[in-house]
């Protein structure tokens, strides 16, 4: 759908912040995504300054007939989008901590890394992702895997209250008490019921932080890979590892010593001090000399350098599958279809190991639940010339069949990229978020970066 210029016109009358539309000279930079890839196409864009902007381009979207979506800036993107009046949250950047109650409020436009540099000094932490541009609203909604999650489940469940619009412009504070079930759906369930302008979460005592990444050159693989899968197999819930393999491009942003060859690295995160630490990575230090070893004390507020993701917005495909498990055949198998050495158009494997609190379940979850399997991979392709998505595409399928046995045909929310919802939630789980759609939002007005279907 497009809108006249008629209606451009009247929304701009309607809210304070900007509206973009595709007359305007900046309209494909506005309606980008993170995700450079892909080619969002919306009806118009507006920067909401506040709940009012919400509420006003809900009401004007209803009388006539769009549907609306909300992003920062597009991290989760999916062509979904398209045709919405996509509202642009990234100005909506409050910060209120609450040491008294153990609670933060942050808007839907707050980075980790800025809740993160806002909690420095105060005893108290939430629970933040691998990525400092990503913003806690988001990552909240679609579950959120923090460093910190082993010990402390996913971060959607540390939510006590949402601040929303609702699908008929009305805002509306929710909670267990509230709204039980669409406090449920919120929580996980992606950006379907209600375009969010704030978060209350839970705070937990800020633990001393020891890690770092330490890289190996790609020969030591199958060693550094049988130790990660060792300490894994016993490791306290304090103590998160990933694993990767990395096919680094002869790009500026990589590191000189690494710049453009094959290597091996493990990402450590450990909840307490760093002799308790270095004990359980005593077997990682018997590997051998390592090309870099960042080990250290780390502030809170670099925590999200750690796995050291890009944070500028980039293009490429990835996919996210749960393993069953990562023992030698699960090993065997990925090196064989990697093949690291040789050329390939992927440039990352990354294992993450789960287990701890995020496979513990019980009522008081929300829709993203718990997670059975114990280790995730991630793997793809940057898409430095558009000719490589073809490539990237045949050899990410490669990837899949050849650890079918082992992967267990779920995803989860946030590391989606368009996949069946069938492919993230239970039967019982998708009946439960249509339902709580159906009545919430009966003309289905608000669209998510994952619908509803």
């Amino acid at each position: 759908m497009t809108l006249s210029a008629e209606q451009v016109e009247e929304l701009r009358k309607l809210v304070d912040g900007r509206v973009i539309g595709p007359e305007d000279p900046d309209w494909d930079d506005e309606r980008g995504a993170w995700h450079l890839q892909l080619d969002q196409r919306p009806a118009v864009v507006v920067h909401v300054t506040g709940a009012d902007d919400i509420v006003a381009a809900m009401r004007f979207a209803r009388r006539h007939g769009f549907v609306v979506s909300a992003q920062p800036s597009g991290h989760g993107a999916t062509a979904a989008i398209n045709g919405t009046v996509l509202l642009r949250t990234g100005a909506l950047t409050s910060i209120e901590v609450d040491l008294a109650a153990g609670v933060v409020r942050v808007g839907a436009g707050v980075r980790w890394r800025d809740l993160n540099a806002a909690l420095v000094g105060t005893g108290m932490s939430s629970l933040p992702g691998s990525n400092g541009d990503t913003t806690v609203v988001g990552y909240a909604l679609g579950g959120g895997l923090s460093w910190f999650g082993r010990k402390y489940g996913q971060a959607a469940n540390t939510v006590r209250a949402f601040q929303l619009v609702n699908a008929y412009g009305d805002e509306q504070r929710v909670t267990r008490e509230s709204d039980p079930e669409l406090f449920w759906a919120l929580r996980g369930g992606g950006g379907e019921f209600g375009i969010v302008v704030s978060v209350e979460m839970e705070l937990v005592p800020a633990p001393q932080i020891y890690g770092g990444r330490m890289v190996w050159p790609v020969e030591q693989v199958r060693e550094v890979l049988r130790t990660f899968a060792e300490i894994t197999a016993s490791a306290p819930d304090e103590l998160t590892l990933w694993a990767w393999l990395m096919n680094l491009p002869d790009l500026p942003f990589i590191p000189e010593p690494l710049r453009g060859r094959w290597v091996t690295a493990i990402d450590a995160v450990y909840l307490g001090a760093e002799d308790e630490a270095e004990e359980l990575l005593a077997p990682l230090r018997a590997v051998g000399q390592p090309l870099d070893d960042g080990l250290a004390v780390v502030p809170l507020n670099a925590v999200t350098t750690i796995a050291q993701e890009p944070e500028e917005p980039t293009a490429g495909l990835l996919k996210a599958v749960l393993l069953k498990s990562f023992d030698e055949d699960v090993l065997e198998a990925l090196l064989d279809v990697a093949a690291p050495g040789q050329p390939s158009p992927l440039f990352l494997y990354e294992i993450r190991h789960l287990g701890g609190a995020f496979a513990r379940s019980d009522a008081s979850l929300g829709a993203a639940g718990s997670i059975d399997e114990p280790y995730l991979l991630l793997f793809g392709g940057i898409l430095a010339v558009p000719e490589l998505a073809g490539p990237i595409a045949v050899a990410i399928e490669g990837v899949q069949a050849k650890l079918a046995p082992w992967i267990s045909g779920r995803t989860l929310l946030n590391f989606s990229s368009g996949e069946p919802l069938a492919e993230v939630f239970t039967p019982e789980v998708r009946e439960r978020l249509r339902a709580v759609k159906r009545r919430v939002d009966p003309q289905a007005i608000i669209r998510g970066n994952h619908p509803i279907d």
